[in-house]
């Protein structure tokens, strides 16, 4: 089953940029790889394939093939196939599954932490994992499609090199460990196991959830204790928010001469990295939004410092612009705001109740856990269409509910509904989402009969637009519009001097092409204020009249 690898290869593109991460590699690697016939045997392929190629690309890398059930991997205590050990005899770091995908981004950067013996964790996670004295099993479930597990996964990893002797983290394909994933219930990834607890559902800032390791439960108090110890770290400008808006305006911003670093809270790329197609960007005709934002993100990252998991709680104003997050405090003299927006909801009775239980925002984070089940899709734009249409090709029974007599998506997506035999329920909204560990069914009404029913469903993927990630813009206040997006002039200014904002916080078209115009236009903004300030201008000629 595993002899035609060999005429497999890496795309010569992906392999220089593999090639040059492991430009950084100071110690020698072993990636001890394990597999059974019979169990996952494509999977086994792929796995030995990719860590084949690995070795090929660096001298510091040793592949070692091993057999369940040989000396090594009754040592190792390893029983499923394929399972990948990272230098076992330093680290308890496991891969059950294959780390393609998504994921294939987590293992790149786990063998160049493991070569460099650093955790890259922050002074508050180092201190928070120094007094840990007792096991703690870490397990990260995730899909290979999603595009937030791997920062999930990292973290994990990240505490079982700053404490060897007491961290042993696992990151678990679902799909190829599907008895684990029943075991545990999974249903929303990334989904955190801690001790045999389920801890936690999606993705936690970094700090959250070695807290989580350390205390087992939620403990923020404890980390803002330490957070006192925050580095202080100066630039010209601070952008918030890495989608297609923060990078851009990253890419402008440090063209123009201005030392500046993007803080992102959660994955850079945004709302897009979630959509499967995009089918309206100059330039290509069809492409996966998270392929555009990783090529997006790779030309930013060559000018700018782009930051995962920074999350920024707080923004001061005074003679700096400052903004702090858990682990860093950063001082500039400009900011933009690219927060973008979040997931509208359906406030009705049970939709929190059962979030991670069968109700999802992201069909490309949990779509797969519900192949062969049944589904409803609610919303009738191009988000909700792309939801349905990815979720049909998982093989999931899907159904679109929309409160209108007629979608709203564009006529490309109508048409790929009808030609999937995709049922639409128009003129109908949910009352109740019910269930009893997870979602069963939900009440619906059809607006016009004001017929009442329930339909059995497995899951309820929401997608009926997004509001204006506005907290930080209201905090510091700048002034807002009737639907609460943030008020900028066509460059981008706000109402603060030095405060600029772009992107899908700022409202209109919500769109890719026009995010990324109005990041340039932003960070433009920004560089000439700051070389010639309009409200030092406008003072002096107060003081001269």
């Amino acid at each position: 089953m595993i002899e035609s690898v060999e005429q497999w290869s890496l795309p010569t593109d992906t392999k220089k940029i593999i090639q040059d991460r492991f430009v950084s590699l100071k110690n020698k690697v072993v990636l001890e790889v394990f597999m059974k016939n019979g169990q996952n045997d494509q999977f086994n392929a792929l796995t030995i394939f990719f860590t084949k190629e690995l070795e090929k690309l660096s001298d510091k890398i040793e592949v070692r093939v091993n057999k369940i059930g040989d000396e090594q991997s009754n040592k190792y205590k390893v029983v499923r196939s394929p399972t990948i050990l990272i230098n076992p005899e330093e680290f308890k770091i496991r891969y059950t599954g294959t780390p393609l995908g998504e994921e294939g981004r987590s293992f790149i950067e786990t063998i160049i932490m493991v070569s460099q013996h650093d955790s890259s964790l922050s002074k508050v996670s180092k201190e928070l994992l120094k007094k840990l004295r007792e096991l703690r099993r870490v397990q990260v479930f995730v899909t290979l499609t999603c595009p937030y597990c791997p920062l999930q996964v990292l973290t994990a990893f990240k505490a079982a090199i700053e404490n060897p002797k007491y961290v042993s983290s696992e990151c678990i394909e679902i799909s190829e460990n599907v008895d684990l994933a029943k075991k545990y219930d999974v249903v929303s990834i990334p989904q955190t196991v801690i001790n045999e607890q389920k801890i936690s559902r999606g993705l936690e800032p970094e700090d959250q959830l070695i807290t989580e390791i350390v205390t087992l439960k939620p403990l923020r108090e404890l980390t803002e204790e330490l957070s006192i110890n925050k580095e202080n770290i100066v630039v010209d400008l601070i952008i918030v928010g890495g989608g297609p808006a923060g990078l851009t305006a990253g890419i402008y911003a440090a063209r123009s001469g201005l030392k500046t670093v993007v803080l992102e809270k959660d994955v850079v790329g945004g709302q897009v990295t979630l959509t499967p197609i995009v089918e309206n960007w100059p330039g290509f005709q069809r492409i996966p939004g998270k392929q555009l934002m990783d090529m997006i993100t790779i030309q930013a990252q060559t000018y700018v410092a782009i930051l995962e998991g920074e999350e920024v709680k707080e923004i001061k104003i005074g003679k700096s612009i400052e903004a702090l997050t858990y682990r860093n405090h950063f001082i500039g003299k400009a900011l933009i705001l690219a927060t973008g927006v979040t997931p509208k909801k359906l406030d009705v009775p049970g939709e929190d109740v059962f979030f991670g239980r069968g109700v999802s925002y992201c069909a490309t984070c949990d779509g797969y856990l519900f192949k062969n089940k049944l589904a409803v899709v609610v919303g009738g734009g191009n988000t909700a269409m792309t939801d349905a249409l990815y979720l049909k090709n998982l093989g999931v029974n899907v159904t679109v509910l929309h409160n209108r007599g007629e979608l709203t998506a564009d006529k490309i997506f109508q048409d790929s509904l009808r030609r999937e035999n995709i049922p639409v329920r128009s003129d109908t909204e949910i009352e109740e989402i019910m269930g009893k560990n997870n979602v069963t069914e939900v009440k619906i009404k059809n607006i016009k009969s004001r017929e009442i029913k329930n339909i059995k469903t497995d899951s309820v993927f929401v997608a009926i637009g997004g509001k204006s990630n506005n907290y930080l813009a209201s905090e510091i206040g700048l002034v807002l519009d009737d639907f609460e997006y943030v008020k900028v002039d066509r460059y981008g200014r706000t109402n603060i001097p030095r405060i600029y904002a772009a992107g899908d916080v700022t409202g209109g078209v919500r769109q890719i092409v026009t995010a990324v115009g109005s990041g340039a236009a932003a960070a433009t903004s920004a560089f000439e204020d700051l070389v010639h300030p309009p409200w030092i201008s406008k003072k002096n000629k107060q003081n001269n009249s």
